[in-house]
């Protein structure tokens, strides 16, 4: 059966993913650090110490072959494609073999500005639109997942 992980230490589309995983019939899994537990109806909880990259050593040792991951982290999607799953970010964007260095080039890039003490602009303001957006994908992502 498939299983929808959600790195959820500040995740946006919490409560959208559960709704969405009942209706496809998946298990959901929130995973979360002890300054972000959180627990929802519909949705397994597990919480972990706080520590770097805690949540996502658990996660990704969870992570089976087409499960789904829905993360903000680059490096997290990298390994859960190494292991088959499907990485999908808040705002819809699978991320695959085919994007996944590009994205992990930027961030490598723009934390090497930062080290120099440049300045980066953060992510605009989380929009209606985006909410959708991820629905629409989630959605498209399980339904493949059903007819595989």
């Amino acid at each position: 059966m498939t299983t929808i992980l959600i790195d959820a230490d500040a995740c946006p589309v919490v409560k959208e993913t559960i709704r969405i995983a009942g209706t496809f019939g998946f298990r959901c899994i929130l995973i979360c650090d002890t300054t972000h537990e959180m627990h929802r109806d519909g949705a397994e909880t597990i919480i972990v110490s706080k520590g770097a990259d805690a949540v996502d050593f658990v996660l990704v040792n969870r992570v089976q072959k087409d499960d789904i991951v829905v993360t903000q982290d680059y490096g997290l999607a990298a390994m859960v494609l190494a292991k088959k799953g499907h990485p999908l970010d808040q705002n819809g964007r699978l991320y695959t073999e085919d994007n996944i260095d590009q994205l992990l080039y930027a961030r490598h890039t723009a934390q090497k500005v930062r080290m120099a003490g440049g300045r980066l602009r953060g992510p605009k303001k989380r929009s209606k639109e985006s909410d959708l957006k991820f629905e629409e994908s989630l959605k498209k992502l399980c339904a493949e997942l059903v007819e595989k």
